[in-house]
């Protein structure tokens, strides 16, 4: 994804940030604390919760696809802490965001908010210009494989937003505002007796939400999932802890699409500190702009 978190699904970036916390379990809370919801929140039968979870996730996966046609800047940041859980360090890498042959690809620009040295910035020219001889040398059976993994890539993540409708009990929160547009605060908690279809599902009932849809268009707006149950991953069973969190802001973007605008992810300290996760994360992305269609890419130069 640069990073992309599609629908309610991006709970699972928490497995790409494991080492992702806040230096102050209560500080962190305060910083991402959404708003008080209103007393009286409409009634929405379970079912029909269900379905307006259904199709925001669908609708999000059509916003995946729209995010190809921007480039836009992805700023990270970085805390590590030290035992105490105090910041003792700090880190940020910018990126461009750009499109290569219909291939999302990151470009180096800065750390620590200043430009690259003249050396760092010639080794992402160099890895940018590999990627494009790559694609303009792809013969057609090639592309067409790409297309097709990438196609399945897809398919799965349908598969596994559908299954989020199922995994949970819903209920409607409260009306808030955000941004000036009109939301349905809804949370999510565990169903028991989920039973997944697919085996990523089953960290779904290891986390609880509160989602935020816009009520005119019925698109999730704002995320925020905690982690209660610890959760393993991969070969090497990287762990994320019960008190791990993220929460996820998007944006409307030229009046077409709903894209990310921020994102933080941190785990509970007092835990984390005792399996050495000693890192906090904030991710910014800014400066959308619409990737001309018309456009061809030859060397390091967009050509119209």
């Amino acid at each position: 994804m640069g990073m992309r978190f599609s629908g309610l699904a991006c709970i699972v970036f928490l497995s790409t940030a494991l080492s992702a916390q806040t230096a102050d379990g209560r500080q962190g809370a305060d910083r991402v604390a959404p708003a008080a919801p209103s007393p009286a929140p409409p009634t929405f039968s379970r079912v029909q919760i269900q379905e307006m979870i259904r199709l925001s996730a669908e609708k999000d996966m059509e916003n995946d696809k729209h995010q190809r046609d921007y480039t836009y800047v992805e700023r990270q940041e970085q805390h590590k802490l030290n035992g105490k859980g105090e910041v003792a360090s700090t880190e940020t890498h910018t990126y461009e965001v750009m499109q290569i042959y219909n291939e999302q690809v990151r470009r180096l620009i800065a750390k620590d908010d200043k430009p690259l040295s003249p050396k760092d910035a010639a080794k992402e020219e160099e890895k940018i210009q590999k990627i494009i001889d790559k694609r303009k040398n792809e013969s057609d059976s090639q592309r067409e494989k790409r297309f097709k993994e990438e196609e399945k890539e897809r398919k799965e993540n349908r598969e596994f937003v559908q299954e989020i409708a199922d995994a949970y009990d819903f209920k409607m929160a409260g009306v808030e505002i955000l941004d000036g547009r009109e939301t349905y605060a809804i949370d999510g908690e565990p169903r028991p007796g989920f039973e997944p279809k697919r085996k990523e599902a089953k960290i779904l009932p290891k986390f609880r939400f509160r989602v935020w849809i816009d009520r005119a268009e019925n698109q999730w707006v704002k995320l925020d999932a905690q982690c209660i149950d610890t959760v393993s991953f991969g070969l090497f069973l990287a762990r994320i802890h019960k008190g791990s969190r993220i929460v996820i802001d998007t944006t409307r973007v030229n009046d077409e699409v709903w894209l990310p605008r921020h994102v933080a992810v941190h785990v509970d300290v007092r835990v984390a500190l005792l399996k050495n996760f000693n890192v906090e994360e904030e991710i910014t992305y800014k400066d959308y702009k619409k990737f001309h269609a018309a456009s061809r890419i030859t060397g390091m130069e967009e050509v119209k």
